[in-house]
């Protein structure tokens, strides 16, 4: 009885709240005003709540009643090509490398570009063995033939998967070189 007491005391509690947050949010008195001239001589309005009474009159706005209103944030105007390459220019000077330390770098990605490509062709050969041209043997938890072929399936698939990232690997290491 008390915990239904409880759950009616919160649904009036949050029935209140909702009630006073719609009230509170219809006081702001929304405007229309006129915008500025856009650079094709367009105008487009601005929708603000900001000006007091007097100053929306002075400026030429107009009140909006009942009409629901939806405020999206403008994003930050964008940045002249000029401009752009400046910053990028400025970046470039500041993140050289000596070419020493490029080719050691270069050296670097090199040896583990290889590594991985090792390991790649080490695993694809135990793929193919295992796989045995399609008649892996059976394993005894295989005594359903569907089960057996699923795994032959899967073993297939693999090798596809593995050939495919060994290529991707060797062409990566063909672009940097």
């Amino acid at each position: 009885m008390q915990g239904r007491k409880l759950v009616r005391a919160s649904l009036l509690a949050l029935v209140a709240g909702c009630t006073w947050a719609g009230a509170f949010a219809q006081e702001s008195t929304v405007y229309r005003c006129p915008g500025k001239a856009n650079a094709d001589g367009r105008r487009s309005d601005e929708y603000t709540n900001l000006p007091s009474a007097k100053q929306a009159k002075e400026m030429g706005c107009r009140t909006l009643e009942g009409a629901p209103i939806t405020v999206i944030q403008s994003s930050t105007p964008r940045k002249s090509s000029d401009a752009k390459a400046a910053e990028s220019a400025a970046r470039a000077s500041d993140s050289k490398v000596s070419p020493a330390e490029q080719k050691a770098r270069d050296s670097d990605a090199k040896r583990i570009w290889e590594e991985e490509l090792r390991k790649a062709e080490e695993a694809l050969a135990q793929l193919k063995k295992d796989y045995n041209n399609g008649e892996p043997e059976r394993r005894g938890d295989e005594k359903n033939y569907q089960k057996y072929q699923d795994r032959v399936a899967e073993m297939k698939t693999a090798i596809t998967r593995k050939e495919a990232e060994i290529e991707a690997l060797k062409r990566e290491m063909g672009r940097v070189q």
